[in-house]
């Protein structure tokens, strides 16, 4: 049965949904915040991070995003897609409040899949894959995702690692390999950056970003630069480590994508990039490091991570369906 056709799943008695505004942005993170903590003991989620979700490229709050209330008016959960790239893939995210929130659990998400068969439409796509995140404890998610059609995919590893006693200033990388920050103002070095990016994930499970769209995705007043890294070999960037800022919320350093070039790969490039990383994080105080890793990558990145000292915070199930687009 088409998700639009579908009869939804009724919200208990004094219970509502709206949309969201920025001006929720805190109720919504201690929100998540709870999730969490429920899910893997700690909160790993930030007010900047919360603020992107509502206004990535592809959002529209008023259309895309929902919160539900219970009878107190107290927000209980949120539900929001993500698809920044526009392509034909997007993200299904619910969250509900530990036990209290369940009963919005499934009437959020059957509100975000029905919308998802118009994103579809109004984005191009005749057949839309829709992917979700579950922590394997969390069953009652699960088992919504199940009964909504999803079926597992693969995990994502949540790394991280303390920056207590790690030097401010990094060894030596291997010989006939220079790492030195970005020359951010420099176009054409900024495009390089961007094309190891997408060469070095072309094989992956990565969506693909025309260098426009990253670089405002990417880039915005604070962007932190100086913790952006290119690799140099044989004259040319091989390796690129582009960073994002933990927030005020968790000040750990964030590496958002490690790349290196397949031709330079097992050359010490990647460990390269992060130890720098890492001792640039350390001088500027930050307590932490941290990353995603698709477990699934064919280059089995998650063993240099494991090298260089990280360690799985937490793993995470992608579970995965398609829609057809709205007629």
């Amino acid at each position: 049965m088409p998700w639009s056709d579908a009869r939804m799943t009724e919200l208990p008695p004094g219970w509502t949904t709206r949309r969201p505004t920025l001006d929720d942005v805190p109720a919504i993170l201690e929100l998540v915040h709870a999730s969490d903590v429920a899910a893997v003991g700690e909160p790993d989620y930030t007010s900047d991070e919360v603020r992107d979700d509502l206004t990535t490229p592809h959002t529209d709050m008023a259309r895309d995003c929902w919160l539900a209330l219970d009878d107190s008016a107290k927000i209980v959960g949120w539900a929001f897609p993500g698809n920044s790239t526009g392509g034909a893939r997007d993200m299904a995210n619910v969250y509900f409040w530990p036990g209290g929130g369940l009963p919005a659990l499934k009437p959020l998400l059957e509100l975000l899949m029905a919308r998802m068969t118009e994103r579809a439409a109004e984005l191009g796509h005749p057949v839309y894959e829709v992917r979700a995140g579950a922590i394997p404890g969390e069953t009652e998610l699960i088992e919504a995702l199940t009964d909504a059609g999803f079926v597992f995919l693969k995990q994502y590893a949540r790394m991280q690692m303390s920056l207590d006693g790690v030097s401010p200033v990094a060894p030596e990388p291997p010989a006939g390999i220079s790492v030195r920050p970005v020359r951010h103002s420099d176009d054409a070095e900024l495009r390089a950056f961007h094309t190891v990016i997408e060469e070095a994930f072309v094989d992956s499970d990565h969506r693909a970003m025309p260098f426009e769209g990253w670089l405002e995705q990417g880039t915005r007043p604070g962007t932190p630069f100086d913790e952006w890294f290119v690799a140099e070999a044989d004259g040319r960037i091989v390796g690129s480590l582009q960073s994002t800022d933990g927030g005020g919320d968790t000040d750990e350093g964030w590496v958002k994508h490690l790349a290196v070039l397949r031709a330079y790969r097992k050359r010490g490039v990647g460990e390269a990039l992060l130890r720098r990383a890492f001792a640039t994080y350390a001088a500027k105080g930050r307590p932490k490091a941290g990353l995603g890793v698709d477990l699934a990558n064919p280059t089995d990145a998650a063993s240099l991570y494991f090298k260089v000292g990280m360690d799985a915070l937490y793993r995470a199930n992608i579970y995965r369906t398609t829609v057809e687009a709205a007629s």
